[in-house]
């Protein structure tokens, strides 16, 4: 009979814990955190390269202020009296297609692409009418997270056909007269491709460079503000109906 689970990720043999093989306790004082999530999400070690670059992309992404809407949302379900778990839960689950959860279909379509090239890329997104996730930032015209993370692939050996296939649709957006900047999903995506990650495994790497940001942003709610937060009369435009009788 079929037992409920399969797994090829952890067992436990003989009092040890092994991850895809790899005893999990030899692990800690010898590598990296880094390490142990490239291992964890492809099934095998990293060399030094890959561990460097998987480093620099999720200390790049660890935060992005106290705006984005996963950071509200995890700052006002702390403030409303939830435990620390349920308020950073809520703040992953802010994270969506316009925030964070592009990494995934940026991943799909820089794959499918890459051979067929740029301008047949345009001509089926503008026959479809979709957008070309990967693109364009509310601050930036070009992202400086994204420069960064492009200089470090040229020194470890990274700026391969991905990445150079998302600059050169970050061109071809520019003609258009708006700028359009490769941004952090967009990288993201192309390196994670470069390393050889499943585009399955794409959301999930925003999610882990997030998350500590997270953690920090409800900490200073709790020994900063009072509960509960409230939008203000001044922040707040009313647009209904009159009174009625």
């Amino acid at each position: 009979m079929a037992k409920p689970y399969r797994t090829s990720i952890t067992s436990h043999q003989d009092g040890r814990i092994y991850v895809y093989g790899y005893d999990l306790i030899n692990l800690a004082g010898t590598g990296s955190f880094t390490k142990a999530i490239y291992l964890i999400l492809k099934g095998e070690m990293p060399d030094k390269n890959s561990e460097k670059m998987l480093d620099s992309m999720l200390a790049v992404a660890i935060d992005h202020g106290v705006e984005p809407a996963s950071v509200v949302a995890a700052r006002n379900i702390y403030s409303g009296g939830s435990p620390l778990q349920a308020a950073v839960a809520g703040g992953i689950l802010a994270l969506g297609e316009y925030h964070g959860g592009a990494i995934e279909g940026a991943m799909e379509t820089f794959k499918k692409y890459e051979q067929a090239g740029v301008r047949s890329l345009m001509e089926d997104f503008a026959k479809s009418g979709l957008r070309v996730l990967g693109f364009g930032h509310r601050y930036y015209t070009s992202d400086p997270r994204t420069q960064k993370l492009i200089e470090i692939s040229k020194e470890l050996g990274f700026f391969g056909k991905y990445v150079k296939f998302a600059e050169k649709l970050e061109e071809e957006f520019s003609k258009g007269g708006k700028k359009l900047p490769l941004n952090i999903d967009g990288i993201f995506a192309a390196l994670l491709l470069e390393m050889g990650f499943n585009p399955k495994t794409g959301k999930g790497f925003f999610i882990i460079a997030r998350t500590p940001g997270l953690v920090a942003h409800v900490v200073e709610e709790s020994l900063r503000e009072k509960p509960v937060r409230r939008l203000s009369d001044k922040d707040i435009e009313y647009d209904g109906p009159r009174p009625r009788k």
